[in-house]
């Protein structure tokens, strides 16, 4: 990468330079031309101000040249029908053609001074011509010199002018050369420290760097690599929440159905033969069926919750008619465990399913129940606040410590096991519990302690976020 920068900076080096030259090519020969003309007008003046224009012009002409001038230069007088009336440089000016075309001296007739730059034809070299209107006005006095153009004033400054260039350009690939390393170093430091990445370690440590964009690419790599191990984090939890539930499911599954198969056996080979027995046996058949179905059908319920597959018909749901139906429900189990069940309801309503919101109050009034004592309570309130919808489920019952609250709403978790497998329960209730709130982007927080009851406590936004 670095020699890539170095060349790409060299090219648009040599760019520069050229461009450069040229303009000062340009600008040196556009100086030099105006300085020249500049000098020999001054000349021209002087001239004009010392001819006597009564006199003998060509004597005056070449005294002046002689005494004054540079000898490489030249001095006409052109009268205004265009003839020469003298010349430094020709002796008899009688034969000389005409000059009144020349541009230079049209010029001068026209706005009083004028200048050409052509090759002599008398002498065969190129020539800068300025001219000059006289001040009687009826002559032009031009002076020309040979025109060095400025090919060759660079060509005799070549040396020079190749060692300034040389040293610049060194200097400037110098520069270029640090101004790289402060570029590529930093980069080559972040690939190097990314390129230690592997299936373990998404990891990184990067230096504070002068250039904000470099911070800029090594904070986002870093937080890309904080995002990337949090999901592969998310993704080994999941995993083992997968093979938990694969190993507990099975497990939950063989013990119906292993009662099933013991009772049938028995049954088919003929080893009960009192009819209330096997009236008996048939009774606990179908109680485990009905375990075994119940199970499966939480089961799809979490499948179907996680995948966001759940067939959902929302609906205005009435908080307390579905409060008053579920307390029908529930209220034979919680006479039979000697527990009262107790509601508080404002008039609230919200749009959801209410199957869904059956099976959630449901499974939180049925834990309730579980969980309690003879003679316990357990409480419902719901009620709406900034927009949510609060339902609050709480009891007197058995409690539970911190371990238990961080691991409750786990699948095929139970506080106590025995109680609850005594009762029916499948371990999934309170998991679906959570899986119904997140369905509803809400959220749930449980306070426990024991001995002294545990209360959930369930918000739900009136429009489902989906």
């Amino acid at each position: 990468m670095k020699r890539a920068v170095l060349l790409r900076f060299v090219v648009i080096l040599l760019l520069a330079l050229a461009v450069s030259g040229a303009f000062s090519y340009y600008f040196i020969g556009r100086n030099m031309l105006q300085h020249d003309m500049s000098a020999m007008l001054r000349t021209i003046h002087t001239v004009d101000y010392a001819l006597d224009y009564s006199g003998n012009l060509q004597e005056q002409v070449e005294r002046l040249h002689a005494e004054a001038l540079d000898a490489a230069s030249r001095i006409t007088v052109i009268a205004s029908d265009g003839t020469v009336a003298a010349d430094s440089e020709v002796d008899q000016v009688d034969g000389m053609e005409n000059h009144l075309e020349r541009d230079e001296v049209q010029e001068a007739f026209q706005t009083g001074t004028g200048s050409d730059t052509r090759s002599s034809e008398s002498i065969g070299e190129s020539m800068l011509y300025v001219a000059a209107r006289s001040t009687n006005g009826r002559y032009v006095v031009r002076m020309a010199i040979p025109y060095t153009n400025v090919l060759d004033y660079v060509i005799s400054i070549f040396p020079v002018l190749l060692l300034g260039t040389g040293i610049a350009f060194v200097v400037s690939v110098v520069i270029a050369v640090r101004f790289a390393d402060t570029i590529t170093t930093p980069l080559n430091e972040i690939s190097e420290e990314m390129g230690k990445v592997n299936g373990a370690q998404t990891d990184f440590s990067f230096k504070r760097y002068k250039y904000k964009e470099l911070n800029v690419i090594s904070e986002t790599t870093m937080k890309m690599a904080a995002e990337i191990q949090a999901h592969m984090d998310q993704l080994e939890k999941e995993k083992k929440i997968r093979q938990e539930f694969f190993s507990n499911a099975s497990h939950e599954l063989k013990t119906p159905i292993t009662s099933i198969r013991g009772y049938a056996e028995l049954l088919d080979q003929g080893f009960v033969q009192d009819e209330a027995t096997k009236k008996d046996f048939y009774a606990r058949i179908l109680k485990e069926t009905g375990n075994m179905t119940n199970l499966i059908n939480d089961i799809l319920m979490i499948s179907r919750l996680e995948a966001k597959e759940a067939e959902v018909t929302f609906s205005t749901v009435r908080i307390g008619p579905l409060l008053t139906e579920i307390f029908e429900s529930a209220e034979p189990i919680a006479a039979e465990y000697q527990v009262m069940l107790h509601k508080e309801c404002s008039p609230v309503a919200i749009e959801a399913s209410a199957k869904q919101l059956r099976e959630l109050i449901m499974n939180l009034v049925s834990n309730g129940i579980k969980y309690n004592h003879p003679g316990g309570n357990v409480w419902v309130e719901a009620w709406q606040e900034n927009g949510r919808l609060f339902i609050r489920v709480r009891d007197d019952g058995c409690g539970m410590d911190k371990e238990e609250q961080e691991r409750v709403f786990e699948r095929f978790y139970r506080v106590d096991k025995g109680r609850s497998k005594k009762m029916g329960g499948t371990g999934l209730g309170l998991s679906i519990v959570k899986h119904i709130v997140e369905f509803y982007s809400g959220s749930i927080r449980l306070e426990s302690e024991p001995g002294k009851g545990s209360c959930f406590t369930v918000v739900l936004p009136f429009k489902k976020r989906l």
